[in-house]
């Protein structure tokens, strides 16, 4: 794979993800930003780098997290209560905006590479593409749409995340006052006792 670097330069970006959020296992809320190597969807597919998932707004975080694929083809949307209590939420701050490769829109196709490295539910040619881009870059990671909410995400590598803070521990997601209205926006009909919902 080439990557043109007049291409490059054109979709590089500074941003600010303060106010991003993450949402991690209940086990790992004392170490919010905490990454490890594993098969995601932008992850090294040789674990030479790990990964920090941001996401823009909680909704898309829950939905990128919890709810991915699982009812595709399903009329009911139901998920347990206990789901979300084994969850927590961290909110970013991020004094220095990131040096980040934009590829929410025409990126992927004007580096010549498959617009499914960032759309697909297939996650083998995105990883392909982000191995190349930590490889060959000095890029802090890749900006990229949710493909559940359309909303930004961020993919951040683990060389640029020395600047990123987080209150820790991270807060149980279950106690996240906008949750209900979050459930609604997503369809989700929640099976259990306690849960705020408009439903």
């Amino acid at each position: 794979m080439t990557l043109d670097k007049a291409v490059l330069q054109r979709l590089a970006v500074r941003a600010d993800i303060t106010d991003y959020v993450r949402i991690i296992s209940r086990a790992h809320a004392a170490t919010p930003l905490g990454m490890g190597f594993g098969k995601t969807r932008f992850s090294s597919p040789r674990d030479k780098f790990r990964l920090l998932y941001l996401a823009q707004d909680p909704a898309t975080a829950i939905a990128e997290t919890i709810v991915r694929d699982r009812f595709q083809g399903k009329a009911e949307r139901l998920i347990l209560r206990e789901e979300f209590d084994r969850y927590s939420i961290a909110v970013i701050r991020n004094p220095s905006p990131l040096f980040l490769l934009d590829l929410r829109y025409e990126g992927a196709n004007l580096l010549g590479v498959s617009t499914d490295a960032v759309r697909a539910r297939a996650q083998t040619s995105g990883r392909r593409l982000n191995q190349e881009i930590y490889d060959r870059t000095d890029f802090d990671g890749i900006l990229y749409m949710s493909r559940i909410t359309n909303k930004q995400c961020v993919a951040v590598y683990d060389r640029a995340t020395a600047s990123i803070e987080a209150d820790d521990p991270a807060w149980d997601l279950i106690r996240l006052s906008a949750l209900g209205p979050i459930l609604d926006a997503l369809h989700l009909t929640v099976i259990g006792e306690g849960m705020m919902s408009n439903r």
